[in-house]
């Protein structure tokens, strides 16, 4: 109450003092540390790529709203769409690809349901998976870091059927954890995703059962496959999607034992993906697969209100 005004809001009722601009802001500070490993290993075409990619975000959603007539609030949704969606891309993808791609990821997957808190795909992987059938080619075409110094090993990417492990592993370890290896724009450093990661927990905005489950699944399942563990954690994007893909909050499951249930379920899929398909890599159409899946699993495990109790049929 305010000089005898009483404000009325819908539940919850406790703020914690975090407002979605202010979220966004955070996971757009968090995602700087993949930028910046990008940039670093790929050089500065990766910053054209990542302009081009925000700046038609921020853009296409500014007109639909317009012209549907909406009040646009720069509430950082759009420039998180727009750089998730950069940091997932070929380094080298021409720009008007980017700009396609971003437009689908905003106009289509986001502003067509509704707009943020609306759609049920992740926009970002929206577009990506949208590209990748368009543009197949460009989309798997990869360029290796300056700093890559291993004449053993073709292909651009680990996950690929060409590559071929060099002699030393704890080598190619230690460059799929700093960075120093073929792959999307912001998915090759273990490391600073996890930086970034460590800062999403630190603000509470992520929790920890996606990511757990999702990564542990992932682990188990290679084990059983009889793969190495560890690269297959690292390779790939594994880690980008785990942290920041899977966590959607408008994508994902509301409770906890449904958090555990899509971070296994995108597990099992990315394991069946790299090991069954034609398809390397499986992060993408698995997290999109169970983003399809999300509204059953809250139908299902929803929480029931203090006191609720089921009526009983008279007999």
């Amino acid at each position: 109450m305010e000089k005898g005004n009483i404000l009325i809001s819908h539940a919850p009722h406790i703020w914690r003092g975090f407002s979605t601009s202010k979220i966004m802001y955070i996971v757009v500070a968090a995602l700087l540390f993949p930028t910046a490993a990008g940039i670093y290993f790929f050089g500065y075409y990766a910053i054209y790529i990542i302009l081009a990619s925000i700046i038609t975000a921020v853009l296409t959603e500014f007109v639909i709203k317009k012209l549907r007539k909406k009040r646009f609030i720069m509430d950082g949704s759009a420039v998180i769409t727009g750089l998730l969606f950069a940091l997932i891309l070929p380094p080298r993808l021409p720009l008007w690809m980017v700009v396609i791609g971003t437009f689908f990821s905003i106009a289509v997957a986001k502003e067509a349901f509704g707009g943020l808190g609306y759609n049920i795909f992740n926009p970002a992987l929206a577009g990506r998976a949208f590209l990748s059938v368009c543009f197949p080619k460009e989309m798997t075409t990869w360029v290796l870091p300056p700093h890559f110094n291993y004449d053993a090993v073709t292909g651009a990417t680990p996950l690929s059927e060409s590559f071929i492990y060099p002699p030393d592993k704890l080598s190619l370890y230690k460059d799929l954890f700093f960075g120093n290896i073929g792959g999307s724009l912001g998915e090759t450093s273990a490391m600073l995703i996890l930086i970034g990661a460590a800062v999403l927990f630190a603000f509470r905005i992520i929790d920890w059962r996606i990511p757990t489950f999702y990564i542990g699944t992932v682990a188990l399942g290679s084990l059983l496959m009889g793969k190495d563990v560890l690269f297959q954690v690292l390779a790939g994007g594994l880690m980008v999607g785990a942290f920041f893909m899977a966590t959607d909050y408008v994508t994902s499951p509301v409770t906890g034992n449904g958090r555990i249930i899509f971070g296994v379920g995108v597990g099992v899929l990315t394991v069946l993906i790299r090991n069954f398909s034609s398809m390397p890599e499986g992060v993408c159409f698995s997290i999109l697969i169970m983003n399809a899946f999300t509204p059953l699993i809250d139908k299902y495990l929803r929480i029931k209100p203090f006191g609720f109790q089921k009526k009983k049929k008279n007999a």
